[in-house]
């Protein structure tokens, strides 16, 4: 949030004369001031495709807006990484062809003042629209930002206590009612005024995106009373422009069009009032949405006195006065802007960021709470993470997860840094990144990536890792290229080094853990093949009492999620147990759960491993590569701990230490397992696909369980 506060000016006769004429060539410039707004998340180059898609925007927004019934529009062009997401917004008392006008206007002059910026915002001073675009998808969510405050140079004569007090109560009656009608609108656009015998005047407008409900637009507006207290206290007028929504009071008619809500009270003697007297009382309409004003009844003769000073007034003005003052006023409004911004261009806006203390209290408590962290943990700038990344380059790019793009760098000592920055069109919002940041912070295993920092500067939320040169699991195992890559002793040791890490989640670290996403493409390497567990944005802390959770949102992979967490929202350590079983079955077989080719007449990997296990075949399962390099009695060890882990019924699932146990004990006879969750996803045809080409003479090594298997319904 920008706030620009406008200092007082003297005014000499010579001033006037020495510019006048250059006033008069200026005037159509000053009509509309510009406040320019430009983001942090980079810039682009110039003939680019970025430049491209923009000026494509340029052409189709404007129209698009100003076709729609409320003189709004959003658009996305082109795909990352040079997509753009754009919000366009004329006021509601614009018409058609000025909203179109208006937008081309801002188009350049973004370009101008923001120059190769990728995210920036226009508001005017008088032209009736607002536009922002930016290459961070800022649509999926209904956050105002780019908060600008503007206050009026002129204060009210306010010396008796008691009228200042008065006007306040009037200013913020204004406000609340104008705010009421804005969010229960159909266009949520509101202009307002409010007559008080004795004060000026007052009048109002409130807007918020078309494509916001009346709750959102409330509280989009709520925080612009805070500011009303805190910036324009006796003001004659005050602006706060906000993506989302806007506010505007003046003693002066700054709108087209009669206001949509009138507030009229006159009262003879404010101040006399005493505390206990509403100035204006303001009901709901039982016939609108909007609220209708309901006025307290004014003193006898207070209304006719007032009414015979403003109609005698009208009718005896002659005609000359209105045409002589009103030039002359346009012209000492013109020294004024003139003279003002000669100020700000030699000193300077006066420019206070207040989104740390007002927007964004999470973060500073984040940051600062990060700061005492160990010296291993940094908080590193975002211009440090730039030049390491060459500005989020495409050639370092590493891979695009769910929660955005991790990018390769390298820090001016030389260390390799993996860069995860977080995409605002991903699911993963502040909590998940602060649930992570300050997660892995505290934890210490071999089999852990290691966090080695994290940036929190304005939109950018990034989170620095140690760079792992082998990219991740998924990367060898179902990549027929390069699943020889992988051996046997290779794929053993990564598996007991997952499950290693799961058990110090579970049980060694100072908090019980819940992964909640373990899955290949999570389960990092390096350099050695040594595996490590990432992505912690979905984890869940328990107590050691705890033994589990729930929740409405389920949130996962599919393939990996265990039964009652998918169906229920029940999790715990045996949920993670679970996808450590789809896990271990997918490095023994090569394949996916997930999107898993039919195999005889299976749609998953558990059904057609759960098949081959009865049918005393589990050998066929493993990927080729390893067939002749595991020994049939480990393989069938393996396969039966993957299939314990994947078992139906969370408690008959072991725990990982009993996992741990089991991988280390090849002397221990294992219980067989029962059937695993969503074994029976079977299709009704005969499979065109033909027997699996790597079966063993394995019979009698796999076990096959006596256990009668009941048809259960369809969607388990």
């Amino acid at each position: 949030m920008r706030f620009l506060s406008s200092v007082d000016l003297p005014c000499y006769p010579w001033m006037a004369m020495v510019i006048l004429p250059l006033l008069l060539l200026l005037m159509p410039l000053t009509a509309a001031q510009l406040w320019p707004s430009c983001g942090e998340s980079g810039d682009y180059k110039s003939n680019s495709t970025y430049e491209a898609n923009l000026k494509l925007l340029s052409t189709t927004l404007p129209k698009k807006a100003a076709s729609s019934t409320n003189l709004f529009a959003t658009d996305t062009v082109g795909n990352v990484p040079n997509v753009i997401f754009a919000l366009a917004l004329c006021r509601g008392d614009s018409n058609a062809s000025a909203c179109e006008g208006c937008l081309v206007t801002a188009f350049q002059d973004a370009q101008e003042h923001c120059a190769n910026y990728k995210d920036a915002t226009v508001y005017y001073d008088s032209n009736p629209c607002m536009l922002r675009f930016s290459n961070q998808n800022f649509l999926a969510t209904t956050v105002n930002d780019h908060i600008l405050v503007i206050v009026s140079i002129e204060s009210l004569m306010m010396n008796i206590p008691t009228r200042a007090d008065s006007f306040k109560l009037l200013l913020f009656t204004l406000l609340n009612s104008t705010a009421q009608s804005a969010a229960n609108s159909s266009r949520r656009f509101t202009t307002s005024r409010l007559d008080v015998n004795s004060f000026p005047t007052l009048y109002c407008l409130m807007q918020c995106t078309p494509d916001l409900t009346a709750n959102d637009c409330t509280a989009c507006l709520q925080p612009y009373f805070q500011y009303t207290v805190k910036y324009m206290d006796g003001k004659k007028g005050g602006r706060v422009l906000g993506t989302r929504c806007t506010m505007r009071y003046e003693i002066f008619p700054f709108f087209q069009g009669d206001p949509m809500l009138r507030i009229i009270n006159l009262v003879s003697e404010v101040p006399a009032i005493n505390n206990t007297t509403p100035l204006i009382t303001v009901n709901p309409s039982p016939q609108s949405q909007s609220p209708s004003p309901v006025a307290a009844p004014p003193p006898p003769g207070a209304q006719a006195t007032t009414k015979e000073i403003h109609g005698r007034n009208s009718r005896q003005r002659p005609l000359w006065i209105i045409a002589v003052a009103a030039p002359l006023l346009s012209i000492f409004l013109c020294v004024i802007c003139f003279v003002v911004w000669m100020r700000r261009r030699r000193k300077g806006m006066e420019i206070l960021h207040d989104q740390a203390a007002m927007n964004r209290p999470e973060e500073d408590a984040l940051v600062w709470r990060l700061e005492g962290k160990s010296s291993e943990f940094t908080l590193f700038d975002l211009s440090e993470v730039l030049r390491a990344t060459h500005n989020f380059s495409k050639e370092n790019l590493l891979g695009q997860g769910g929660f955005g793009p991790v990018y390769k760098g390298q820090l001016p000592d030389g260390t390799e840094i993996a860069v995860k920055r977080l995409a605002s069109h991903s699911g993963q919002g502040f909590t998940e990144f602060k649930n992570e940041v300050e997660l892995i912070a505290k934890l210490q295993h071999s089999n852990l990536v290691k966090l080695m920092g994290c940036c929190i500067k304005g939109e950018e939320k990034l989170l620095v890792y140690e760079y792992l040169p082998n990219k991740s699991l998924d990367f060898f195992i179902f990549d027929v290229s390069r699943t020889t890559l992988v051996d046997w002793e290779k794929r053993r040791v990564i598996i007991e080094g997952i499950a290693q890490g799961l058990l110090y989640l579970h049980k060694h670290s100072r908090l019980r853990i819940i992964h909640r996403d373990l899955k290949a493409s999570n389960i990092l390497l390096d350099q050695d093949m040594n595996p490590k567990i990432s992505d912690f944005g979905l984890a869940k802390i328990f107590s050691s009492n705890d033994t589990q959770g729930s929740t409405k949102k389920v949130v996962g992979t599919y393939g990996y999620m265990a039964p009652e967490y998918a169906s229920e929202g029940i999790y715990s350590i045996k949920s993670d147990v679970f996808s450590f079983g789809v896990l271990l079955l997918e490095i023994l077989s090569g394949k996916r759960n997930s999107g898993f080719h039919q195999h005889e007449d299976f749609l998953n990997l558990l059904g057609y491993s759960w098949h081959l296990w009865e049918g005393g075949r589990c050998l066929e399962l493993l990927e080729a590569s390893i067939v002749e390099e595991i020994h049939a009695a480990e393989a069938s060890r393996y396969i039966n701990i993957a299939l314990m882990c994947v078992q139906e019924r969370a408690d008959d699932r072991p725990t990982m230490s009993t996992v741990v146990a089991m991988l280390n004990s090849e002397n221990v006879s294992l219980p067989g397992p029962k059937h695993p969750a969503y074994f029976n996803l079977r299709v009704s045809k005969e499979d065109e696909s033909g027997s699996v080409p790597y079966s063993n003479n394995a019979d009698t090594i796999c076990s096959n369980n006596d256990l009668t298997i009941t048809e259960e319904p369809d969607g388990r």
